[in-house]
């Protein structure tokens, strides 16, 4: 005797918005008929908040803002007790995206200390001596209500790196001179489209070993006692190996990944907040880093 259940959503890219039904079929398929004490579907929307471990122990009104935030959470009795027939089975189902009283439904977003997940779950109840059956899947919410950018916000930031530009140095009279120019083309940024810009090595007189774009996530968690403020790599890609060449504008490109990234969220609870680092490596491996906080938005 076996049975196995699926769920597949109507949608092939699982993607919904607040207000909108998330339909799709529930798949059961078994070599024989099967008694069971109810079928149910179960749709959970949740924030889950999680602490470094430099952060715990510190403040103890961190344990109470850290608790898992339901957005969404029901259950819809599919079928009651009975008998499953051998066979596939499909059972249609039609359930309505609205949040949990007066919560708001938050964007899809894996993180590190901040995790916002949306799933489906499927549960068949049977009886004491037989294992209960279940299946679950995520799909994913953008917010189509997400503000908007105005042509006042995308406009071209300039920078220029120099020994004299530098923070948090020690020695400046021991590094090599350089002067590094270029631009972000905007640090508002649609999530649908890349990230552009430039960077020009003016000229430099250490030999440079790679030019390297990098994508942090800022979670923030807590309250008002104290908060949790971490960064974390999303992504590191290079647009310059070796010694590039001099007065000549090297394209900056990056693609914001899916599920990785959100729009920028700030709450009374937790805030995710996104920069982007140019990261210049010279050959003996010294750094030289320009950081942008950026926003991002869905339209």
């Amino acid at each position: 005797m076996s049975i196995s259940v699926d769920i597949r959503l109507k949608r092939a890219s699982k993607i919904y918005h607040e207000g909108e039904s998330v339909t799709g079929l529930i798949l059961i398929q078994t070599n024989s008929d099967i008694k069971h004490d109810g079928i149910f579907l179960t749709m959970e929307g949740c924030v889950n908040l999680q602490l470094s471990s430099k952060t715990v122990g510190i403040f103890e009104a961190f344990y109470n803002s850290v608790k898992p935030i339901q957005l969404v959470q029901y259950t819809l009795d599919v079928a009651p007790s009975g008998k499953i027939p051998s066979g596939k089975t499909e059972i249609p189902f039609d359930l309505p995206l609205k949040p949990r009283g007066s919560k708001t439904l938050y964007e899809t977003y894996h993180g590190v200390f901040v995790n916002i997940q949306y799933m489906i779950r499927c549960d068949i109840k049977r009886s004491f001596l037989a294992k209960d059956v279940n299946k679950s899947v995520e799909f994913m919410v953008e917010d189509k209500l997400c503000p908007k950018l105005v042509n006042e916000q995308i406009k071209p930031v300039p920078f220029k790196i120099m020994p004299e530009s530098l923070h948090n140095t020690r020695e400046r009279t021991n590094l090599p001179r350089f002067f590094i120019s270029g631009k972000l083309n905007s640090l508002s940024c649609k999530l649908s489209e890349p990230l552009t810009g430039e960077v020009n090595i003016e000229h430099c007189e250490a030999v440079i070993k790679s030019i390297e774009l990098q994508l942090v996530r800022v979670e923030t968690c807590g309250c008002a006692e104290g908060y949790s403020r971490d960064a974390t790599e999303i992504q590191n890609i290079q647009i310059g190996e070796g010694s590039v060449c001099t007065g000549l504008p090297i394209p900056i490109y990056m693609i914001f990944p899916r599920l990785f990234t959100c729009p920028s969220l700030t709450t009374s609870n937790f805030k995710v907040e996104f920069e982007v680092n140019l990261i210049i490596v010279f050959e003996d491996d010294y750094l030289v880093t320009e950081n942008f906080p950026i926003i991002l938005t869905r339209n």
